[in-house]
């Protein structure tokens, strides 16, 4: 039941007490959609959805074409809160449109159309099919005649029998629009039974026709002719936006004719069109608008061509492009409802209330499927629903209008208790309550109605303007709001304040990088108002935490002074000072100018190259506002370490200067430069370097150094020196002239040394005698010429090898590990050279080829081979040596190793101590079978303050010693023999003691050395510890 307006405006006003949720209107959540039953399913009912939100709850109902659909008669449909069930579906009954009503006490909404359908399949009819009979080479059509059916189908044909199915190419073709089957061109291999199988794309049931036999007729081969086109598209097809469109095209012929497509306009297809069934089908994907226009298929062979043409043609469902909008209204208001829709053709417009047509009158008029209805009452109000349609569609969209009807109300607007002003300014008192319709303001002072004069006036909307505000009109300004409905009344406390006005302005500034400043701001305003402080830079808010290391607001809450650090570049610009109370805001600006050191100057270019200078242009970079006064240009080499100042003319390059030449360069170098700027701040950054670029050949002028020489083998001359750097060949083909000459002799030995980096020449020849005096210099060339030598030195020859083995060569065991070998020197001349040392080789009989070998000095006439295996005989052999290489070897001579020292240590050390000995005693070491004789003992020992061990060697197995002063005794024995000492004792300590004697033993598994008290200690009865 619908309410009446004034039962609707009392409704929403006792909801507005009670704090409930406000009234609204139905609104559809979900709506039905299309749906397809196939028929026959095990599905036994179908339900169409319907939810609408609103307030209160809507309830529903049910159109079926046009008709309502009674619940309380028709038993097969259900309704599930807004959805309906159509139980046990019959296509002949429950086939239709469907739309949904939502309904609640402020209107009624209707859902889209809903269209309910049904798909089957029939069986086909029990009918033979007559032959086909042809002549080879002749084209033939086979006709499916699908049974009666709903939904979309595919089509097939089995060959003689399943699964043996026609299979598509250029000569045979299945329609999916007609089901037939084309054979362009028969074939003796067509000859056979075809029967049509028909499925349905929804239910995916299937049907087969009955067979059609295909024979050959007998008279004879049919000759050529030209395409025949049997499957063609409409000439005028529409396609829906966005939809896949189909065309089929495909002919007879003989020979087999080819398909191509084209567009009739010349246009290229469209890059998304897709061929298939060998060019027989054309797929159009998310067809537009740009894709509409003329299609022709096109089937040619040999003997001539023909042409299908069809138009597609564009449309598009109506959608959206402006939706309604639920709105609010005072009484006595215009709405104007803008609906709008796109879709071609054009959608034309209707507009519903509350389910029905909206009737039209002088107040109610549609245009253009806006919506406008003047001088609202509350019995406007309602639910609307603009629908938009053409013939391939219909929308809805739908909202809410509420026309209110109410008393002036401040509590969503409510006047400003307190409102400041400058004397001397204009001041708008607001009065706007909600009221509907608009309320009537009338205004007072006090309990005195303000009446306007030359100072005060009122405003259309209700407010009320005072200008050039004084002292005087301070007070309490009341609003009294009225109409039919009732009246309200709002107050504002007017007080008027002194002007803010900056006492202390910031002035502007011109300073260097790096400096620091404060800019002042300072300023008087009224006791009553509080002042803030802030500064703009450039038209943007001063961001102090950002930049917090540089700037800083100084001078506490009743000064604005702005202080900056450290003064970079970026912090010049416009500073404006701004003062702001409640009442009013004053500013004050400086322009602070800040001078740096250059930016790095643009565009270096090495304009002129020759091999010892380049001349230079570039321009000039940012002056940071300090005009350039001078530059300087660095470059660098792949040989320089970093960038290096490097020598111009003019030698002070003025700041108006934008080119120089830089001299001193090195030939044939690979340079880069970069300029550097400096201003009366300082030197700048300096520019990106130039592009690379390599001065000119010249002749060499560096010789090499460290000429010098000697050594090498009999008859050569070896002369070295320190190759040239490259930065000093001064051109490619660089290479050396050695010149040499025995000393005493007038004409010069040159040969040339051709590699740049070689850095020593070997003169060889029968004539040269040994270590005998030459003259040696080393000049330098490159493809542009010869030049200089390096100083004349002189060098020696290479010396003569030695030519006399060592005699007397002896070798004797020293120990297990070590045997000594020694010799008589070998003559030796000084005029033969330098002998430099002896180099004695040793091997064992399994070891011969592998022989190891140490030297000595020339001054040595023994060698010990160390690090020998034990009781092992080793052989031996002394030759001599010096620069040009080694003389003979000596007779081999042979010693054996000793055996290994025994590996048990001395056990059981007793020790005993007097006033003034320690007395040690040990038991005695046998050696084993395959260890060297015990021939005696070392004992060693040191006390707690000394390092070094001292050792006393015996025979026995005991030993005296002096007993130490105010010292411990640290003590460990060996046994010796003639392949070394053996195994130590443990080491042991003898603590000092005073009047006393004492005894002990330490056994060598006890006890650590770091063990300060002896396994066992016997004390005498007088002894005290």
């Amino acid at each position: 039941m619908m309410l009446s307006w004034k039962q609707l405006v009392l409704l929403s006003f006792i909801g507005c007490l009670r704090g409930e949720s406000p009234l609204q209107g139905p609104m559809f959540v979900r709506e039905p959609s299309d749906s397809i039953v196939p028929v026959g399913s095990e599905e036994k009912q179908v339900t169409l959805t319907c939810e609408a939100r609103g307030n209160p709850s809507p309830h529903y109902r049910w159109q079926l074409n046009g008709s309502d659909v009674d619940l309380s008669v028709e038993r097969r449909y259900k309704q599930n809160r807004g959805d309906l069930v159509v139980v046990n579906p019959n296509r002949n009954r429950d086939v239709g449109s469907y739309q949904c009503f939502a309904t609640n006490s402020l209107g009624t909404i209707i859902s889209r159309e809903a269209k309910l359908q049904f798909a089957y399949l029939e069986n086909f009819k029990t009918k033979r099919r007559s032959t086909v009979s042809v002549r080879e080479g002749q084209g033939v059509v086979l006709l499916c005649g699908p049974p009666p059916h709903s939904g979309e189908l595919s089509y097939a044909w089995i060959f003689n029998e399943y699964p043996s199915l026609v299979e598509e190419d250029s000569r045979r073709f299945v329609s999916q629009e007609t089901g037939h089957l084309y054979i362009a061109k028969v074939e003796t291999s067509d000859v056979g039974n075809y029967t049509c199988v028909v499925t349905s794309m929804v239910t995916a049931a299937r049907v087969l026709g009955s067979p059609t036999p295909l024979v050959l007729r007998s008279d004879g081969v049919m000759s050529e002719y030209e395409p025949k086109i049997e499957v063609q598209f409409p000439e005028s097809l529409p396609a829906a936006k966005g939809s896949t469109v189909r065309l089929e095209c495909f002919a007879l012929g003989n020979p087999v004719p080819q398909i191509s497509w084209h567009r009739s306009d010349g246009q290229p297809l469209p890059s998304k069109v897709k061929l298939s069934k060998v060019s027989s089908v054309l797929e159009v994907p998310s067809f537009q608008q740009e894709d509409a226009g003329s299609y022709e298929c096109v089937a040619e062979n040999s003997r001539g061509r023909n042409v299908a043409r069809g138009r597609l043609t564009y449309y598009a469902k109506p959608h959206w492009v402006h939706l309604i909008k639920d709105v609010t209204v005072a009484m006595g208001d215009d709405l104007h409802w803008e609906c709008q829709a796109g879709g071609k053709p054009k959608a034309s417009y209707r507009w519903l209330k509350d389910g029905e047509s909206l009737l039209l009158e002088d107040r109610i008029q549609i245009e253009n499927g806006a919506l406008t209805i003047t001088n609202l009452s509350v019995a406007d109000s309602g639910m609307f629903q603009c629908i938009a349609e053409n013939k391939h569609g219909r929308i809805y969209s739908s909202a809410e209008l509420k026309v209110i009807a109410a008393a002036p109300d401040f509590s969503a607007t409510p006047m400003p208790p307190l409102l400041r002003v400058q004397a001397g300014s204009e001041v708008g008192l607001e009065c706007q309550p909600r009221a509907s319709p608009r309320a009537r303001a009338s205004w007072r002072r006090g309990d005195v109605a303000v009446q306007e004069n030359g100072r005060i006036s009122f405003v259309e909307d209700g407010g009320l303007r005072i200008a050039n505000v004084t002292k005087a009109d301070t007070g309490a300004y009341t609003c009294v709001a009225e109409n039919q409905f009732g009246a309200a009344n709002g107050t504002t406390h007017l007080i008027v304040t002194e002007p803010t006005r900056i006492t202390l302005a910031p002035s502007s500034m011109d300073v260097s990088v790096g400096e620091s400043i404060v800019l002042p701001c300072q300023a008087r305003h009224d006791p009553l108002l509080d002042a803030t402080f802030t500064w703009y830079v450039d038209g943007s808010l001063a961001d102090f935490h950002r930049d917090g290391a540089h700037v800083e607001k100084v001078g506490g809450s009743s000064s604005g002074d702005l202080m900056i650090r450290n003064i970079q570049l970026k912090h010049s610009g416009k500073y404006v000072c701004v003062v702001q109370t409640g009442v009013d805001s004053v500013s004050s600006a400086a322009d602070l100018v800040v001078r740096g050191s250059p930016g790095p100057p643009e565009n270096v270019t090495v304009d002129e190259i020759t091999d010892t200078t380049a001349q230079l242009s570039w321009e000039e970079g940012t002056d940071n506002r300090s005009p350039v006064t001078s530059y300087a240009i660095q470059a660098r080499t792949p040989y320089s370490v970093g960038w290096q100042t490097v020598t111009t003319v003019p030698e002070f390059i003025d700041g108006e200067a934008h080119t120089a030449t830089v001299v001193g360069l090195n030939p044939w170098v690979e340079y880069e430069f970069r300029v550097v700027a400096s201003n009366q701040i300082g030197g700048g950054e300096p520019s990106l370097p130039s592009e690379k670029v390599r001065t000119e050949e010249a002749v060499p002028e560096a010789p090499p150094s460290e000429v010098s020489g000697g050594g090498g083998s009999r008859s050569e001359l070896v002369i070295t020196w320190d190759p040239v750097p490259e930065e000093l060949q001064n051109g490619e083909g660089f290479g050396y002239v050695v010149a040499f000459r025995p000393l005493g002799i007038t004409n010069w030995i040159q040969t040339v040394v051709t590699s740049p980096d070689t850095p020593r020449y070997v003169f060889r020849n029968e004539s040269i005698k040994p270590f005998s005096l030459y003259e040696v210099k080393v000049g330098v060339y490159n493809n542009k010429g010869e030049g200089p030598f390096s100083p004349v030195t002189t060098v020696f020859s290479a010396e003569e090898e030695p030519t006399v083995a060592p005699s007397q060569v002896s070798a004797s065991s020293l120990s297990s590990s070590e045997i000594e070998v020694s010799w008589n020197a070998i003559p030796w001349k000084l005029s033969s050279g330098h002998l430099l040392g002896y180099e004695v080789r040793y091997w064992t009989s399994r070891q011969q080829e592998s022989a190891s070998r140490v030297t000595v000095a020339a001054s040595d006439t023994s060698a010990v081979l160390r690090g020998l295996r034990s009781n092992l005989a080793y052989n031996a052999a002394v030759r001599a040596y010096n620069s040009a290489g080694v003389g003979p070897f000596s007779t081999t001579v042979n010693a054996t190793t000793r055996k290994t020292p025994p590996s048990q240590p001395p056990g059981n050390v007793v020790w005993n101590t007097t006033d003034t000995k320690v007395l040690l005693n040990w038991e005695q070491v046998r050696a084993m079978e395959n260890e060297s004789e015990v021939t005696g003992y070392k004992v060693f020992y040191r006390t707690s303050s000394q390092k070094d061990m001292r050792v006393l060697s015996t025979n026995r197995t005991s030993a005296e010693l002096l007993l130490p002063v105010r010292e411990d005794y640290i003590i460990e024995v060996k046994a010796t023999t003639a392949g070394g000492d053996g195994a130590s004792s443990e080491q042991i300590r003898i603590p000092w003691m005073s009047n006393m004697d004492a005894r002990g033993s330490a056994a060598a598994s006890v006890h650590p050395m770091s063990s300060f008290i002896p396994a066992m200690l016997l004390l005498t009865v007088n002894a005290l510890w």
